[in-house]
């Protein structure tokens, strides 16, 4: 008996692993990015923890609606364009079955089977097979603005809840190298998961988010202790 081959593949999860990955690395580097500066300007620990939790707070809402708005806009173009390609198939069918041989056969297929083909997917659903093969609108790639918000929103305040728990349980003296060092270490965890969950190799996007971390907290400490002034 032939045994089924089962494939598994990982490119379903990109949109909503495109936007928990950006929440939560923003939520770490921006909020421990804040502490830190704010610390390094020799500010009181309450003037360290207001500024954190106003970052969690204005940064989840901000994720929230910069998502929702750019996916949003991505939704919009697509229906435009699905809207476009139904008139059009009700208009000049026969000019949409060339156009989507033409791309049959630019993959490789000969003429008359990429005219074959083309009638046979435009008979079972015409619409799904210009939008997935003429406009690359599938299933996977489909625009979602409310996941991608919440998403966002939540991933963005479990990252930010990180460096604001440490600076809390930390002598105020040492919440710069401590925060700091706490959010190299997340953000490298951080990116191994997001690049098993990805099915990527990990030591790439380790060390993409731990550089751009480090380098976001140096810069704030910098300003905070070039422009701080005593409490």
């Amino acid at each position: 008996m032939a045994r089924r081959h089962m494939e598994r593949h990982l490119v379903h999860r990109i949109g909503w692993l495109r936007a928990a990955v950006l929440g939560a690395n923003d939520g770490i580097v921006s909020t421990a990015s804040l502490l830190v500066g704010v610390a390094a300007a020799a500010q009181g620990r309450t003037e360290i923890l207001l500024a954190g939790v106003a970052g969690l707070t204005a940064g989840a809402f901000s994720m929230a609606a910069g998502e929702y708005v750019s996916v949003s806009s991505q939704a919009d173009t697509e229906r435009a364009d699905l809207d476009r390609e139904r008139r059009e198939l009700v208009d000049q069918p026969a000019f949409e079955r060339e156009e989507l041989a033409s791309l049959y056969a630019a993959r490789g297929l000969e003429l008359e089977l990429a005219r074959k083909v083309a009638d046979q997917l435009m008979a079972h659903d015409a619409l799904g097979a210009h939008a997935r093969d003429e406009l690359g609108i599938s299933e996977i790639t489909t625009a979602r603005p409310i996941q991608a918000a919440v998403t966002s929103a939540l991933t963005f305040s479990a990252g930010a809840a990180v460096p604001l728990v440490v600076a809390l349980v930390t002598p105020k003296a040492l919440i710069v190298p401590v925060v700091s060092a706490a959010a190299i270490v997340v953000l490298g965890v951080l990116g191994a998961i997001g690049a098993r969950t990805g099915g990527a190799l990990a030591w790439k996007p380790v060390a993409r988010v731990i550089f751009w971390g480090a380098l976001a907290l140096a810069a704030t400490a910098g300003v905070g202790a070039l422009f701080g002034v005593s409490a």
